[in-house]
């Protein structure tokens, strides 16, 4: 397949990482953010970087699951995170591809951690300091030139949500988010 096509469903996916922190709803967010995943993971696979690919199927599953946070109980259980992580170990240890392994599943371990807190500070902080920081790095290594793009505006997506929203008003139990 063309380089030039891989690198377009990246970029497709990062359309839906836009407008992902731009949503106040935690649903909607892992609504978008599912979207840009399942085309992030089509590119990975596309550029042999299955530890990446293996990760994101772990996240769209868990973003699916998120999106029932409030509404089914078994989903809020610390036993439903802890077989999250165990899968994204499972991913990690099968897929590993050296040291560069380590930046998606340090990723999304802790993001699981913190979307686990159903708490929108939380949440965007989890991406701020480990989530997309791991990516942007694996991104780069990598070659997915819409990945490294899709980080850097994710990480200032975040800022620009902080202070849309406030960041005390974010940490609210009852804020809505």
């Amino acid at each position: 397949m063309s380089s030039v096509i891989i690198q377009a469903i990246g970029f497709v996916g990062v359309l839906f990482f836009i407008i992902s922190y731009q949503i106040k709803s935690n649903k909607l967010l892992f609504l978008m953010q599912m979207l840009g995943t399942a085309m992030f993971c089509c590119q990975f696979l596309l550029l042999g970087a299955t530890s990446g690919a293996a990760n994101l199927i772990g996240i769209i599953v868990r973003n699916a699951l998120l999106m029932k946070y409030r509404d089914w109980a078994w989903i809020r259980s610390k036993w439903t995170e802890a077989i999250f992580l165990l899968f994204f170990t499972g991913a990690f240890i099968a897929t590993w591809q050296g040291p560069i392994s380590l930046l998606p599943f340090a990723a999304v371990v802790g993001t699981t951690i913190a979307y686990w807190t159903d708490n929108a500070q939380k949440i965007r902080l989890g991406n701020l300091v480990c989530g997309s920081p791991c990516w942007l790095i694996y991104d780069a290594v990598i070659g997915s030139w819409a990945g490294v793009l899709n980080e850097s505006i994710t990480l200032a997506s975040i800022l620009v949500s902080i202070r849309r929203y406030g960041w005390k008003e974010m940490g609210r139990s009852d804020s809505g988010f």
